[in-house]
């Protein structure tokens, strides 16, 4: 059987779990999808970029995301590569000059040059302006630009993110036993969208990171209200059950930058205390769905049932909560054979008894 030659997303997904978190070799990888070894060493240097694990050690990773960009923006930019991605250093370099000390674009470049300042990566100023003008950064905007905001050109439309706010709280900070998945009760949270993108029908999916146990809301469009909305229902559905026990099950939540999670502070303030925190919640830099591994290849196993261009308007909640049963009560060779629901019910029967 001849080999597959050009990498989708779905695939991009695939390898990023199959790289960073089940540490394939391209190989293996290259077997287990059905391309040629060649093909997979592309893609990984492709989307590799530099990360820290929990002893602030640099480590290389690859992102879907980023590779599926790099891909998007060599066909329409004739070979431009996203080369912020793979210096955040650079990133915060350049937000801390133009945010704090009010330069342009060119006088942080030129400063870079003349300082003889060393990063991994190089750009010039027409690419910087670019990515400011594609909202490529944490904290800066065309309104940061000495002369304003300048028209931007007409370019293909991509999920728009919202990680502008600088007061939500980077994975950076998240604690350690957060990243070891020692204590229960930390979640990662995300969203599968149907054909139509933007406010139509989704799946707000949430995923504890130590038992991998499943929770799944149908929302009936992809917004930051609606998302407030599911997760006050279910702070009420715990709360009644067994109270002061949301804030010991759901800890804290580590999502993306996308849009429907701007108003995070709705998330964390607490419907049933009246105003006070009800969790905590951390955001993964841009471009790093491997930040959320457990909740991605959660994601997966939905699509198995939920194939990619189904309107989710299509089931029930019924429906879903079959598919999510299923998922949680499967059998998992991490946790010995046991499901991720025989641990999360011992994690309840903990705070119960406590």
């Amino acid at each position: 059987m001849s080999k597959k030659k050009y990498i989708d997303y779905d695939d991009r997904i695939k390898i990023e779990l199959l790289h960073n978190i089940e540490k394939n070799k391209p190989a293996q990888i290259a077997e287990k999808l059905g391309y040629s070894e060649r093909t997979i060493y592309r893609e990984l240097l492709r989307g590799y970029c530099d990360n820290l694990d929990t002893h602030l050690r640099k480590i290389r990773v690859y992102s879907a995301q980023l590779a599926q960009r790099d891909y998007d923006e060599k066909a329409a930019a004739k070979g431009v590569n996203l080369k912020i991605g793979n210096d955040h250093a650079l990133a915060a370099y350049i937000e801390e000059k133009m945010v704090k000390e009010k330069y342009s674009p060119e006088a942080v470049l030129l400063e870079i040059k003349t300082k003889g300042l060393q990063f991994s990566v190089t750009i010039s100023k027409t690419t910087l302006y670019r990515y400011i003008d594609d909202d490529l950064f944490l904290n800066i905007s065309n309104k940061d630009l000495p002369s304003g905001k300048r028209e931007k050109q007409k370019r293909k439309k991509v999920r728009r993110i919202s990680y502008k706010d600088p007061m939500k709280e980077s994975i950076d900070k998240r604690p350690e036993e957060i990243d070891t998945r020692e204590e229960f009760g930390h979640w990662e949270m995300d969203t599968v969208e149907g054909p139509a993108k933007g406010k139509s029908t989704c799946l707000l999916v949430l995923t504890e990171r130590k038992t991998r146990d499943e929770f799944a809301v149908k929302l009936p469009t992809r917004t930051a209200a609606e998302v407030v909305k599911a997760m006050d229902r279910l702070e009420r559905k715990f709360e009644r059950q067994t109270p002061g026990s949301f804030s010991q099950i759901f800890k804290s939540f580590t999502l993306d930058n996308g849009s429907e999670f701007a108003d995070w502070r709705g998330i964390e303030k607490s419907w049933y205390k009246h105003g006070g925190q009800r969790t905590k919640v951390y955001f993964c830099h841009p471009f790093s769905s491997f930040e959320r591994g457990s909740n991605e290849n959660c994601n997966k196993l939905i699509r198995r049932f939920i194939p990619k261009g189904t309107p989710i308007s299509n089931y029930s909640d019924e429906e879903i909560q079959r598919i999510i049963y299923w998922i949680n009560h499967y059998p998992r060779k991490l946790h010995g054979g046991y499901s991720s629901n025989d641990l999360f019910e011992i994690e309840l029967e903990k705070i119960i008894a406590a």
